[in-house]
C-alpha cells in the first residue's frame, strides 16, 4: 500500500519548478508515484501531514569511509600523509570484520539521522559493510580501494588481496537488494599502488561495466610527486591505463593542472568535493568555479569521520559555499544555494547511477523531511538559503530510503542504536586501541 504526504513544501531539485508548495506526494514501492497540487485517488496505508516541514531529496554522500566512525577525531592536528601513516594505517591494521560491522552501523546511524539516503563508500572488509548497508536500508555504491605496496614487477592478481576482494564483492553483492547495493571498481590512490594494479582494476571495470572510485590530487605534494615520478598528473596517468573508461568519481580534486579538469569532463568523471576534511587536514580548497567552467560535475562528500569529524552534509554544504565565496568569490561571485543543494543531491545521484536526487514521479523515493518550525529555521525568507546556511541534522524528522521510512522523529526503524553503541564501546574500541 502506498504512502501519501500532504501539505508538502517540496524542494524538488527540478530547475523547471524548484519549489512546489501545498503539494501531495505519493510513494508506492520504492518510487515516487505522483506529485502535484491535487490529491491523488486511491487508498493509502499511511497519510503524513507535512505542515511546517520541507521535503527534499535525501543527501547523497558521494565519498565516505563509513567504518572510520570508530576513529572520530583520532590523530587530529596532522596533515594528510602524517595522519595516514602515523595514525590511520596502524589503527586500520587491527581491524577485523566485527569492528568494521560496528563502525559501519555507527556511521550509517549518524548519516540516516542527518538525512543521507545514499552513499559511495570505499573501504576494506567491504562485504561486511554491504551486509550492514542492506540492513540499514540506504543505498550504497561500495568499493574496495585497491592498495598494493609491492614491486610492480611482482604484482599478480592471484596474490593481490584487493583483486580478489574486487571479484568477490562484485560476484556476491552487485545489485543486491534489488539494486540497493551497487559495486564500483576502485583504486585507493596513485600513491598507494602502481601501474599493473591500475591496469587490472581498469580492465575489471570495463569487463563488468562498473564505474570507478579513486582519490585524486588531494594534496599539493601528492600531485607534484606524481608529476616528478611519472611525468603526468594523477588524473592523466590513471587515464593512460584506462581507469576512467567508464567514468566514475574522483574524490577531492583539490590540485589539478595541465588539462586535468577538461579530461575529467571528457571522461564523464564527477569530482567529489570534501571541504571539511580537506580543511581539517590542511589539504586545500578544490576550485569549484573552475571545475564548473570546464564542464565537470561536482558532488559533495564528507570523507571519513576520522578526518572530518562528522557525516554532516548540512555542514558540507555550508562550508563548501563559504569557502568558495572567500577563495574565489571576488572573481566569480557566489555559488547559489540551488547549486550547492544540487551538489549534495542530484549531482551525486547521477554520478552513482542512481535515479534519485529529484522529487518527481518515477524517481526513487529517497526523501527527507526537515522541520522548519525549529528556531534555527524560522523565519524563512528563502527555503534553499535556509537549507544550505541554517539547517542542521537535528532538524531532520524523517528519512525515507527507497520508499521505506527508516528514521522518524528520533527513532531508528532499521538499526538498534543501543546495540551498536555497546558493540563499539565494548568490542571495537578496545580491539583497536587497547
Amino acid at each position: 500500500m502506498p504512502i501519501l504526504f500532504t501539505n508538502v513544501t517540496a524542494v524538488t531539485m527540478d530547475p523547471v519548478a524548484p519549489v512546489l508548495k501545498n503539494a501531495f506526494v505519493a510513494v508506492e514501492g520504492t518510487k515516487i508515484a505522483s506529485m502535484g497540487t491535487e490529491r491523488p485517488a486511491g487508498e493509502f496505508e499511511r497519510v503524513i501531514d507535512c505542515t511546517g516541514k520541507v521535503m527534499m531529496p535525501g543527501f547523497v554522500n558521494a565519498h565516505t569511509h563509513v567504518p572510520m566512525a570508530l576513529m572520530r577525531g583520532y590523530g587530529g592536528g596532522c596533515d594528510l600523509h602524517t595522519w595516514l601513516n602515523d595514525y590511520i594505517f596502524p589503527a586500520e591494521a587491527k581491524l577485523d570484520g566485527r569492528c568494521v560491522a560496528a563502525g559501519a552501523a555507527l556511521g550509517l546511524a549518524e548519516m540516516i539521522a542527518s538525512g543521507t539516503t545514499c552513499i559511495a563508500d570505499m573501504y576494506m572488509h567491504t562485504e561486511t559493510i554491504a551486509q550492514t548497508v542492506l540492513e540499514a536500508g540506504v543505498s550504497a555504491n561500495l568499493s574496495c580501494g585497491a592498495v598494493y605496496f609491492g614491486a610492480p614487477e611482482d604484482f599478480s592478481p592471484e596474490t593481490c588481496n584487493d583483486c580478489g576482494n574486487h571479484i568477490r564483492l562484485y560476484e556476491n553483492w552487485h545489485n543486491a537488494g534489488d539494486g540497493q547495493i551497487k559495486v564500483d571498481a576502485s583504486i585507493h590512490a596513485e600513491y598507494t599502488s602502481c601501474p599493473p594494479v591500475w591496469e587490472w582494476v581498469a580492465n575489471f571495470a570495463r569487463a563488468h561495466g562498473l564505474g570507478m572510485h579513486v582519490h585524486v590530487s588531494e594534496t599539493h605534494s601528492e600531485h607534484e610527486k606524481c608529476i616528478d615520478k611519472y611525468g603526468e598528473t594523477p588524473a592523466q596517468l590513471l587515464d593512460r591505463y584506462g581507469v576512467w573508461a567508464n567514468g566514475g568519481i574522483a574524490a577531492h580534486c583539490v590540485y589539478l593542472s595541465g588539462g586535468d579538469a577538461q579530461l575529467l569532463a571528457q571522461r564523464g568523471v564527477t569530482a567529489v568535493h570534501n571541504p571539511v576534511s580537506n580543511l581539517k587536514l590542511m589539504s586545500g580548497v578544490a576550485p569549484l568555479f573552475f571545475l564548473r567552467d570546464c564542464g565537470v560535475s561536482v558532488a559533495l562528500g564528507t570523507d571519513g569521520v576520522a578526518s572530518n569529524n562528522s557525516h554532516n552534509m548540512f555542514e558540507e554544504m555550508k562550508v563548501a559555499a563559504l569557502v568558495q565565496n572567500y577563495s574565489f568569490g571576488e572573481d566569480h561571485g557566489q555559488l547559489s544555494a540551488a547549486d550547492i543543494l544540487a551538489m549534495a543531491t542530484v549531482n551525486g545521484a547521477r554520478a552513482l547511477g542512481r535515479d534519485a536526487g529529484v522529487i518527481a514521479p518515477g524517481k526513487i523515493a529517497d526523501l527527507i523531511l526537515v522541520d522548519f518550525t525549529a528556531p534555527n529555521l524560522f523565519p524563512c525568507h528563502d527555503i534553499m538559503e535556509n537549507l544550505v546556511y541554517s539547517a542542521a541534522p537535528s532538524n531532520v524528522v524523517m528519512n525515507m530510503a527507497r520508499g521505506k521510512i527508516i528514521y522518524e522523529n528520533g527513532t531508528f526503524l532499521t538499526l538498534d542504536l543501543e546495540k551498536i553503541r555497546a558493540e563499539v564501546e565494548h568490542y571495537a574500541l578496545p580491539h583497536i586501541f587497547g
